[in-house]
C-alpha cells in the first residue's frame, strides 16, 4: 500500500515520539508499503526551523537526507494537478500545506497518516 506521511507524522516517527498510534507505527515500518513524504512537509519542516519551532542535532538537508534514506521514504513532488485541486477544496482547513496534502491525497487516491481529525472533512481516507 501507498501512504503518505502528514507532517507531524514524519516528525513524530523519526523523533520516536510517543504520540504516534501503534496502528501508524505497524503502516509505516511494514516493508510492503511505501511511504510518501511531500515536499510539502519538507518546505514546512524548514520553515518551523527556522522560525524557532523545531530543532534537530544537524542541519536540516543533513538530518532530512538521512531520515528519508534511513527510513526508505521516498519524496513527493508537487505537481499541477495537485495544486489545480486545492483550488476546488472547500475552506475546512486553512493550513496551505495541510490543503496540499490533501489534494496529494485525492489526486494519487493514497491514504494519509495523520492525527488531524480536520482531514475527515475531505474525500480521503485518513489512518490513526
Amino acid at each position: 500500500m501507498v501512504l503518505l506521511l502528514d507532517t507531524h507524522t514524519f516528525i513524530w516517527y523519526v523523533t520516536d515520539n510517543s504520540r504516534l498510534s501503534n496502528q501508524v507505527i505497524e503502516l509505516i515500518n511494514d516493508e510492503d508499503n511505501q511511504i510518501l513524504l511531500s515536499i510539502a512537509s519538507l518546505w514546512e519542516i524548514a520553515i518551523k526551523q527556522s522560525v524557532g519551532k523545531l530543532s534537530f542535532n544537524q542541519q536540516f538537508e543533513i538530518f532530512i537526507t538521512q531520515q528519508l534514506n534511513f527510513n526508505d521514504f521516498t519524496l513527493l513532488d508537487i505537481k499541477i494537478s495537485h495544486l489545480a485541486q486545492i483550488s476546488t477544496l472547500p475552506l475546512h482547513h486553512r493550513d496551505p500545506f495541510d490543503r496540499l496534502l490533501i489534494a496529494q491525497s485525492i489526486v494519487e487516491n493514497i491514504p494519509v497518516l495523520s492525527a488531524d481529525t480536520i482531514f475527515d472533512a475531505y474525500p480521503i481516507q485518513r489512518l490513526w
